[in-house]
């Protein structure tokens, strides 16, 4: 992993190489003008909050993954659910994790979540 300073520069230029996207790309996509995205992958700058919550809804990655918080993206929803499991307790976890595995299994198996 990048030294701490590089972490966010590194992950938004992976991020944004992953969708094979130039910084224009990014910059048209997040509302920030061009300039930005460059500033921002050379260091030269850093983003505001917002500026930080538009690039990785844009690139549709986590801002802990951007951070360098996380290793994962967190592409596909999977932030949303981590968020609600956050908030569970005790017992609420261990059934949140039977249900989740129980589905997992489910789909393994070429089940649907769809009726």
């Amino acid at each position: 992993m990048p030294n701490e300073p590089d972490v966010f520069q590194e992950r938004l230029r992976l991020a944004r190489q992953m969708r094979e996207w130039q910084q224009a790309d990014l910059a048209a996509r997040a509302g920030l003008p061009a300039a930005s995205i460059s500033h921002f992958e050379s260091g030269t700058r850093k983003p505001s909050f917002d500026n930080l919550r538009r690039l990785a809804s844009a690139l549709e990655v986590s801002t802990d993954y951007l951070l360098g918080r996380v290793a994962n993206p967190g592409m596909g929803g999977g932030d949303q659910l981590n968020r609600h499991v956050e908030n569970l307790t005790g017992a609420d976890r261990e059934l949140a994790e039977q249900m989740l595995k129980l589905l997992a299994e489910r789909n393994r198996k070429g089940g649907t979540s769809e009726g």
